[in-house]
């Protein structure tokens, strides 16, 4: 097993690790090793490769202000744009020669006598003394665990695992949820296969998807006039973040949205007892509010079944609805989402004394500025808890995150710091604020069970419940005031490879 010392391990290759790496190297660092456990760059975009995958989130506005692509096709681009996006940026910042795949990490633990991290993965050892999680909420899919799945003998698979090998010609499929990936499913599949039953726990509302696909002279425009891509970007940003008035629940903002959800669900669904199951019975944004125009025609094709309940088990050829009714089926494809309310990693990471990070998170998961968490030194996360948005483009989060660590790395490595620990005061402090700013926001009020609250504490961990540019001015630089720092260099010499 080989073991591998640096200065600084970034785990995650996403828009996250992308992210921070390029802004490193930016800075003249280049001391660092970027690890995934996937084969290449893209993270989301590289795992997610279902039928019908697309963002809904403005292309020129989910990608980076540092490398705009003045060539995208439309206003929503699909997965593989965005996943081509993602690696052509790793090439261009230099990213591969920093990176190595196929590195599943299993245990992260603090050192303290020598001021290190060890990361062991799947293949080998790693020793930092600074380690970044950039590994995103949206990576370990979430399967129900519910009876009889496991005596169930068709075929079943995650949508984030799609299983290409399969044939769903003229199978009868079932669908396991209604969110973001399912209503992008199920109209790219439902031609396909015999018949398609799709349940659903909860309606989500769903609004037009105004998508243009962009002629040549409108990308040549945006390659020859940056100032003008720029300026649509800039118009992208500013009309996400007028949407966050309707997640503070104010009334006219709500009744303006709603409006727009309950006039596309009616000019599309003629039958009563469809329009009934489809209107949700809690307040608009407490989910996710999707984009779709094909959802509903695909529910109401003929061999296409909506069931308003969920699901409650398995048998060996049926899956078994809530009332006990039996649908047989070929295949069942989960649409059932990812571990997102608590970070998935939290389980293997070990920080002061041994104390474990989900054991800290026992009431949801928190940290300084979504970047740092008490007892655990010389470790951030990129997108970790409370940075999620419930309108507006994450890669404006994530961008303000990379500029915070990459001051964090500057100044600990500048000043040969052994160890910084966020004050455990100033993350109470902040949770104490974001508990504030939740209180009456649709998040908490909304009437809806959502993955932005944690399932135990009911506490809001997972979105940042204010405006994208208040938390740019609050976390856009590193404050070493904000934390514990001992002066003393960790004793990792960057650069060291050995083998054991």
């Amino acid at each position: 097993m080989t073991r591998n010392i640096h200065d600084v391990l970034i785990i995650g290759a996403g828009f996250s690790g992308i992210a921070l790496a390029s802004r490193l190297r930016r800075c003249g660092f280049e001391r660092f090793r970027l690890i995934d456990r996937g084969n290449d760059f893209g993270g989301t975009w590289r795992d997610n490769t279902y039928p019908g995958a697309e963002c809904d989130i403005q292309s020129h506005l989910y990608s980076f202000s540092f490398r705009p692509n003045p060539r995208w096709s439309k206003t929503y681009a699909g997965q593989g744009e965005i996943h081509d996006y993602l690696t052509w940026v790793a090439r261009e910042e230099g990213l591969y020669e920093h990176a190595e795949f196929g590195q599943e990490v299993e245990s992260a633990t603090w050192h303290e006598e020598d001021r290190t991290w060890t990361v062991k993965t799947n293949t080998a050892t790693f020793e930092a003394g600074i380690v970044i999680f950039a590994t995103g909420h949206l990576s370990d899919p979430r399967v129900p665990d519910l009876p009889g799945l496991g005596a169930f003998k068709g075929k079943t698979f995650h949508s984030a695992r799609w299983d290409h090998e399969y044939d769903l010609d003229g199978k009868n499929v079932a669908v396991v949820g209604t969110g973001a990936s399912a209503i992008q499913v199920v109209p790219a599949i439902a031609d396909r296969v015999a018949s398609l039953t799709v349940f659903q726990r909860s309606a989500p509302y769903v609004i037009p998807r105004q998508d243009v696909i962009y002629t040549e002279a409108q990308k040549r425009m945006f390659e020859r006039v940056p100032e003008a891509a720029q300026g649509f970007r800039d118009f992208l940003f500013w009309a996400n973040e007028s949407r966050f008035p309707q997640r503070m629940m104010v009334p006219e903002f709500l009744k303006e949205v709603e409006a727009v959800a309950e006039a596309h669900r009616r000019a599309q669904i003629e039958d009563p007892v469809l329009l009934d199951k489809v209107t949700p019975d809690y307040t608009i944004g407490c989910k996710r509010i999707l984009l779709s125009n094909d959802w509903y025609p695909a529910l109401q094709k003929a061999h296409v079944e909506l069931v308003p309940r969920p699901v409650k088990g398995f048998t060996e050829q049926a899956v078994v609805d809530a009332t006990g009714q039996s649908h047989d089926v070929d295949c069942v494809i989960f649409c059932s989402g990812f571990e997102a309310s608590e970070l998935p990693v939290a389980k293997r990471i070990r920080g002061v004394d041994g104390l474990r990070m989900d054991e800290v998170w026992s009431r949801g998961s928190e940290a300084f500025g979504g970047v740092s968490v008490a007892g655990f030194p010389n470790l951030f996360f990129m997108n970790g808890p409370h940075v999620g948005l419930g309108a507006g483009s994450i890669i404006f989060m994530i961008e303000t995150q990379a500029n915070y660590v990459a001051d964090a790395v500057q100044h600990i490595v500048e000043r040969k710091i052994g160890r910084v620990e966020v004050r455990s005061e100033r993350q109470n402090e902040f949770v104490e604020f974001i508990a504030g700013r939740a209180t009456g926001t649709v998040w908490t009020s909304g009437g809806c069970d959502s993955w932005y609250l944690d399932p135990r504490s009911g506490r809001l961990t997972t979105i940042w419940p204010d405006m994208m540019n208040r938390y740019r001015s609050d976390f856009g630089r590193f404050e070493p005031d904000d934390y514990l720092v001992v002066a003393e260099p960790h004793t990792v010499a960057a650069g060291k490879t050995r083998h054991h």
